[in-house]
């Protein structure tokens, strides 16, 4: 079944052009637990994916011409009759609710921590994701059949496995030599959900597993975004405080994006209005170019003075939202480029900040229905091991700081 391409959004989150849109409510901060943090965050990453995918690639006007205006829904593919063999889509099956690969990856993500039920590193990647990529067959919903991930993942995703199973590299050194964009960055709210309100952690942790995947501005992103979605789950985190913990972290062609974005959008609370501005803030930032299916000459290389496009309209996508879902995520859909990591991103840091009950249900059950996936119980848990991990720090800290008590009694004594 295919939602119409010009579905109305509730009153509470269509805003009028020019006008200070009302916001969804939100529930207090004592409803909203770990389990129903965690859970809002991989329900809302899943359906950004889901929604951003049919229009990937896109630019607003493209969206719009074949939309019949911005994207207010789930969306058929934008090859409706030609799917299948209409370049460059073919031979996937984007649209209908159907997840990408950036739900694929995080969902295999959630899966190394089931098994590891600790900190992740590099070597988790090589020792338990790369295997899970090359080995189990998953339901693939774009390519509507059971498959291998590794069928589905882009080539910037397979050069993880090219690396480190065939190549055989330092798992903490396989990302060099990679294309520099948002492969590692969009998989990885699950670390900021296990390092939840502790975003220093999550950016760390996230530096040390991307560094199998991607290098430079790619691998930084990867590191800020689980920052920003550990920061969202902090008891009295609003959007604001989410970009200022971002802020605070990021380096480099990174932080300057994020700044120079999210001070345009700041004076935006239509993303109609704001589409545009977002995009001529991080132009000077993104080395894809204008054409994002012609990259320019020096795309995604490595460089301490750029950053990938993904993450910074993200955040500027959250604060144009204030914090509403739909209109942060259709924001980020309607924003096109690579908008289904776009809304992806913005997606899980709404979900973390304000629960499963801010995912409007229609939308995540039949991104459920039509990719076949269980969203639930991968959140359930992740939230388990979050648990988990954090009695094991408590364990490590305590040892840690009783060690040290004993050192520095012996050194007074």
């Amino acid at each position: 079944m295919t939602t119409p391409t010009t579905a109305t959004p509730t009153p509470a989150s269509t805003p009028t052009p020019g006008s200070t849109p009302k916001q969804s409510p939100t529930p207090p901060p004592s409803s909203r637990s770990l389990e129903d943090r965690t859970t809002g965050a991989l329900l809302g990453a899943a359906v950004g994916d889901a929604l951003g995918g049919p229009v990937e690639g896109w630019t607003p006007e493209a969206i719009a011409e074949r939309h019949g205006g911005r994207v207010r829904g789930i969306v058929e593919p934008f090859h409706k009759d030609d799917w299948r063999t209409a370049r460059p889509i073919a031979p996937y099956h984007k649209g209908d609710g159907h997840v990408t690969d950036d739900t694929l990856m995080t969902h295999a993500l959630i899966r190394v921590y089931e098994n590891v039920r600790d900190h992740l590193d590099a070597y988790a990647v090589a020792d338990h994701l790369v295997p899970d990529l090359i080995t189990n067959t998953r339901w693939i919903p774009e390519l509507e059949a059971e498959a291998l991930p590794l069928q589905r993942i882009f080539l910037a995703e397979k050069w993880i496995v090219a690396r480190i199973h065939y190549g055989h590299v330092d798992p903490r050194e396989a990302g060099v030599g990679n294309i520099v964009n948002c492969g590692a960055a969009m998989y990885m709210a699950p670390v900021g959900a296990v390092n939840a309100g502790n975003p220093g952690r999550a950016y760390e942790e996230a530096l040390d597993v991307a560094g199998a995947h991607q290098s430079s501005y790619g691998r930084e992103a990867a590191g800020v975004f689980a920052a920003a979605v550990a920061a969202a789950f902090g008891p009295d985190a609003t959007p604001e405080s989410v970009v200022e913990q971002a802020l605070a972290l990021a380096k480099d062609g990174t932080r300057s994006a994020i700044e120079a974005v999210c001070e345009v959008a700041r004076d935006h609370t239509d993303f109609e209005d704001a589409l545009g501005p977002l995009r001529e803030a991080v132009a000077p930032f993104d080395t894809v170019g204008p054409e994002y299916r012609k990259p320019s000459l020096g795309a995604r290389r490595p460089s301490r003075l750029h950053a990938i496009e993904e993450l910074p309209i993200a955040l500027g996508m959250l604060l144009v939202g204030r914090g509403d879902f739909r209109r942060t995520v259709l924001g980020s859909v309607n924003y096109g480029r690579d908008c289904d990591s776009i809304a992806t991103m913005s997606g899980a840091i709404v979900g973390a900040l304000y629960g499963e009950s801010a995912v409007p249900r229609e939308w995540s059950g039949e991104v459920a229905r039509a990719s076949r996936l269980d969203l639930h119980t991968p959140a359930a848990s992740l939230a388990r091991v979050t648990r988990e991990v954090f009695a094991k720090d408590m364990t490590r800290r305590r040892s840690h700081e009783a060690a040290f008590a004993e050192l520095t009694a012996t050194a007074g004594s």
